[in-house]
């Protein structure tokens, strides 16, 4: 969407969101391309993250189940008589 400076004076909020909604919102000046609205995506502070990722280990932890050993998955690529590679 390409709108001129002047005429976006009056219509700012709805510009403001269709850019926040993902749109966009090229201001011109004289029919040239000047600005370009953008969403600023705000980054998620340590606190936030690591809060996040403790939820993530608890909910992770509690589907885990407990499988096969793998101390002997591999036996089927030797021979049982000289234990040597098949």
């Amino acid at each position: 969407m390409r709108v001129s400076i002047t005429k976006a004076r009056a219509q700012l909020a709805e510009l403001v969101r269709r850019a926040e909604a993902g749109e966009d919102v090229v201001l011109t000046r004289h029919g040239h391309a000047a600005v370009r609205l953008v969403p600023v995506h705000t980054v998620p502070s340590v606190k936030d993250c690591r809060v996040l990722l403790d939820a993530l280990r608890k909910s992770g932890a509690a589907k885990a189940s407990a499988g096969l050993s793998a101390a002997r998955s591999q036996d089927f690529l030797y021979d049982d008589e000289t234990g040597l590679p098949r």
